[in-house]
């Protein structure tokens, strides 16, 4: 049977290595190096790539084979790489398809050490950077210059939740022959799968949700196999692989990602309406309410509306911080996607290099606070939200 015609939940757990001479049902980790090779002929065809084979852990490993085929499978790509980390994953994939000269448009909300890597690294190598309003996607063309190359884009955005249309997206990129780049971490496979809308390349951090459990770091791009060859090359020169270890880990992960996905949504939802009537709530940003602005382009593109919420207390920065004081039984952590609940205030932690008034460019305003809801019973995390903002 095809694991094309299988259902996402099935391939997140039936696709897995050939088993060894042993049959073992769970798939074990090859904590090797490198690999032998039967003979002179065997060992020159290999390094030819006249044949597929696994040669040096840094080119590739059974375990991360087996995950990044998971991660095609779900999100019908054609083909992938694996990384150390989620921006090695995002570092290399664009620095393996840019040239000197080249231009990236991208959305204005994105994760900082992305935005530092556009602003900061590669314009050393004369690559320059335009950014569009997340929540005027129709000015987007207006940026687009004879250099561009790729547009790029998360959604939903980090921290402040906003949705971009991956639909639009994908017409104007296959419009002006660029490559569109998305960033898929907030959403993860079995939400959305940008490829379905025209996405060339899709990015993970699988350090978040794809982990779920706060463990190991890791990093994946999949989607056109001839953008992830030059990915590839470029990675197996480089150095940023995946180690087995985490593979293994990561790939174990995907097997129960829907049902914790289903969960963490679940809690989400409750926590977004809870604190949507607090009279210490200015807003609230969740893709699955109504209130949200892009709520209809979220519900066209999303299976349910994913872990994170935003939200704006009332009294700006002074009270994010009280409120971050306050909390007992949360984490106050920089990570997201973990099994247990997080909460950050980005203007005084995460962003607050930034000026306000490039907070506010990119929708961080000084009272937003972004939640990762994890999988506690939910009425819990509820009650502590509810005795800090009080």
């Amino acid at each position: 049977m095809s694991n094309q015609n299988l259902g996402l939940e099935t391939q997140a757990i039936r696709t897995q290595l050939d088993r060894t001479q042993y049959l073992e049902h769970s798939v074990p980790l090859y904590l090797t190096s490198s690999f032998i090779f039967e003979d002179a002929e065997d060992m020159r065809a290999s390094f030819a790539e006249e044949k597929e084979r696994n040669i040096y852990s840094r080119f590739s490993n059974p375990n991360t084979s087996e995950f990044v085929e998971k991660i095609c499978q779900m999100e019908g790509a054609e083909d992938g790489y694996a990384f150390a980390t989620g921006m090695a994953a995002v570092y290399s994939t664009f620095a393996a398809l840019l040239n000197s000269g080249d231009h990236i448009v991208s959305a204005s909300s994105v994760f900082g050490s992305t935005h530092t890597l556009f602003t900061k690294y590669f314009p050393k190598w004369n690559i320059a950077t335009s950014y569009f309003d997340v929540n005027q996607p129709e000015t987007i063309e207006n940026f687009i210059q004879p250099n561009t190359k790729i547009l790029y884009a998360e959604s939903p955005t980090n921290p402040a939740v906003d949705i971009l249309d991956l639909e639009l997206l994908g017409k104007i990129a296959k419009k002006h022959n660029l490559i569109l780049i998305i960033d898929n971490c907030f959403a993860t496979p079995y939400i959305q799968n940008p490829i379905q809308f025209g996405a060339d390349l899709v990015i993970h951090s699988a350090t978040k949700l794809i982990d779920g459990q706060g463990r190991v770091l890791g990093g994946v791009t999949v989607g056109r196999s001839d953008l992830i060859r030059e990915i590839y090359l470029f990675s197996r020169n480089t150095g940023p692989a995946l180690s087995p270890f985490n593979a293994w880990v990561l790939s174990k992960s995907l097997e129960t990602l829907p049902v914790r996905i289903e969960k963490h949504c679940e809690n989400a939802l409750k926590v977004a309406e809870f604190l949507e009537f607090h009279p210490n709530v200015a807003s609230v940003k969740y893709p699955f309410l109504k209130s949200h602005p892009q709520y209809d382009v979220a519900k066209k593109q999303m299976k349910l509306g994913g872990n994170i919420v935003a939200f704006e207390i009332k009294g700006g920065i002074e009270s994010g911080r009280k409120f971050l004081d306050k909390i007992k039984l949360c984490s106050l952590s920089a990570n997201l996607g973990d099994t247990r609940s997080i909460v950050t205030h980005p203007a005084s932690t995460t962003h607050s290099k930034l000026t306000e008034e490039e907070r506010l460019a990119v929708s961080i305003t000084d009272g937003l606070v972004r939640v990762s809801v994890g999988l506690e019973t939910v009425q819990d995390v509820i009650n502590d939200l509810k005795q800090a903002l009080e």
